[in-house]
């Protein structure tokens, strides 16, 4: 069976690692060669980054066969250049099914351009839904779970979803989360890594303790008011504890752009890699962020972690994990920053199946499906 795997963000690469790893391991049981085959495309949506050799060598999957170069642009833009790029690919393939994960504009374009070519599509991370339509991530989930006809869930509260929305209950799987997959595979390999490689690691060595923070969301940082809101309670929680920051371009520019000077508490860092991000967040008093993969993370080494949305499209990380919403309000953020350091914060649980063999499972049913 051939099948074709889709990644537009350097996290879907993260998520799609464990898959791949799982598929060889399936194609060598299979010595009749009838087992798995896969092609890797990379649409080059997010273009901010740079995916070098070692960014691969450290998730051990190969470069990706093809490469779309969507690069930037509006939202229709980047989902049309995708498209036809994607359809190419396609076209000479000719796959049995297109693999899709998370919620990022390459999941939308290439779900659909596989739907017209009657190629089946599984989604990775169906389901989820944070019912807010002002996010374009939710109009893409919606989008790509309304035509997909595999659907890979991980967490109940999205089965539920795929079950109101009328999804075949055959078709739905829970699985569990790749994300938690290669959290864990990398926390393996974290531990036989010399951080001295880190370029940052004198700097984890002097803190005794801090808060690890991400924002990139549009929402956050792309108002003046907002930004400067979130911003103030920043610098005053660095007061109490210092705050490792690596910027995300976006950000950058609109700090630089809105004038929002950051205490000079808050350690200002290049993007880093996965494993040197881990090295730093997996050993904080608190995660702060907006992101949604760093929530679910969390919550699977039980690190506190305060989210800055109002929304999230992951609650079982409320429910039972160690996140909690709060929003983009100074007050909010400062009054939840103090039940953290004065030891009032709930410990959590590990949700099911979050246990690193969700990657499994999917290879499982794609090896043993039935069409039907």
């Amino acid at each position: 069976m051939k099948i074709v795997i889709v990644a537009g963000a350097r996290p879907n690469f993260m998520k799609i690692a464990p898959l791949i790893r799982k598929i060889k391991e399936e194609r060598l049981k299979n010595k009749d060669g009838k087992g798995l085959s896969y092609k890797l495309v990379h649409t080059g949506q997010h273009y901010d980054y740079e995916m070098s050799q070692a960014f691969f060598d450290d998730l051990e999957i190969p470069k990706p066969d093809y490469f779309l170069e969507a690069g930037s642009g509006s939202h229709s833009e980047q989902t049309a250049r995708i498209m036809i790029s994607f359809e190419k690919v396609c076209e000479r393939e000719m796959p049995d099914i297109v693999i899709v994960v998370g919620d990022v504009n390459s999941t939308l374009a290439c779900s659909i351009v596989a739907k017209k070519l009657l190629i089946k599509v599984a989604h990775v991370e169906a389901g989820l839904r944070s019912f807010d339509l002002t996010m374009p991530e939710e109009i893409n989930r919606m989008v790509t779970d309304a035509i997909a006809d595999y659907f890979f869930v991980t967490e109940q509260s999205a089965v539920n979803n795929l079950r109101k929305e009328g999804k075949p209950e055959k078709h739905i799987y829970f699985v569990g989360h790749v994300m938690i997959d290669n959290l864990l595979f990398q926390l393996k390999k974290l531990e036989a890594v010399d951080p001295a490689g880190f370029e940052h690691q004198t700097l984890k060595q002097k803190l005794d303790q801090y808060v690890f923070l991400t924002l990139h969301r549009p929402s956050n940082v792309d108002n003046h008011g907002t930004l400067a809101c979130i911003v103030s309670a920043l610098n005053e929680i660095a007061e109490n504890i210092p705050i490792v920051f690596p910027v995300h371009p976006r950000t950058a520019k609109m700090l630089k752009r809105y004038d929002c000077s950051l205490s000079d508490k808050i350690y200002q860092l290049p993007p880093l890699g996965f494993q040197e991000s881990l090295y730093f967040w997996k050993d904080a008093s608190l995660v702060m962020t907006d992101s949604g993969g760093l929530q679910e993370e969390t919550t699977a080494l039980g690190v506190p972690c305060l989210t800055l949305r109002e929304n999230t499209e992951r609650p079982i990380t409320c429910e039972i994990g160690t996140n909690r919403l709060v929003g983009n309000d100074s007050r909010s953020i400062l009054e939840e920053f103090g039940k953290v350091m004065n030891g009032g914060w709930k410990k959590g649980n590990i949700p099911p199946k979050w246990d690193g063999r969700a990657a499994e499972r999917i290879v499982h049913v794609l090896a043993n499906r039935r069409d039907d």
